[in-house]
């Protein structure tokens, strides 16, 4: 038996500047236009990166709500929700990754458990930008 995808669209303010486009890899890219909702594959922080400095500056917390992103601004805050679970959490990029292929986003431990998604390790999920830094 096959499993469906379904997105949740969910309404969100205006941006004020560039927003999210898909380049070829289906990786947000800076650009204008309209507001996307991107598909992807997100995965989790495991625990040896706890205390490591992130792109960022600042030092990663498993407890924080935060994420990275290849292309995003750092500081931007997306959306992530996991269909399989219809859980929703709203994270900070303050870091760059993830770095394996077919990966989209690596998500906090905490963002992870908040969306359901920490016992496969990997998970299908579509990322809407909130908002942009500044």
């Amino acid at each position: 038996m096959r499993a469906a995808f379904f997105a949740v669209i969910l309404p969100v303010a205006p941006l004020r500047g560039a927003i999210a486009d898909v380049d070829w890899r289906g990786h947000a890219i800076a650009s204008s236009g309209d507001t996307r909702v991107l598909h992807g594959r997100a995965s989790f922080y495991g625990n040896r990166f706890i205390g490591r400095e992130t792109a960022s500056g600042e030092r990663y917390d498993a407890d924080a709500m935060t994420a990275a992103h290849k292309t995003l601004p750092i500081g931007t805050k997306v959306r992530v929700t996991a269909p399989s679970t219809w859980r929703t959490v709203v994270v900070r990029i303050n870091d760059r990754g993830p770095y394996l292929r077919g990966r989209s986003i690596d998500l906090s431990r905490s963002a992870a458990r908040a969306l359901g998604i920490t016992g496969g390790g990997v998970a299908d999920v579509t990322i809407e930008v909130v908002s942009l830094p500044g």
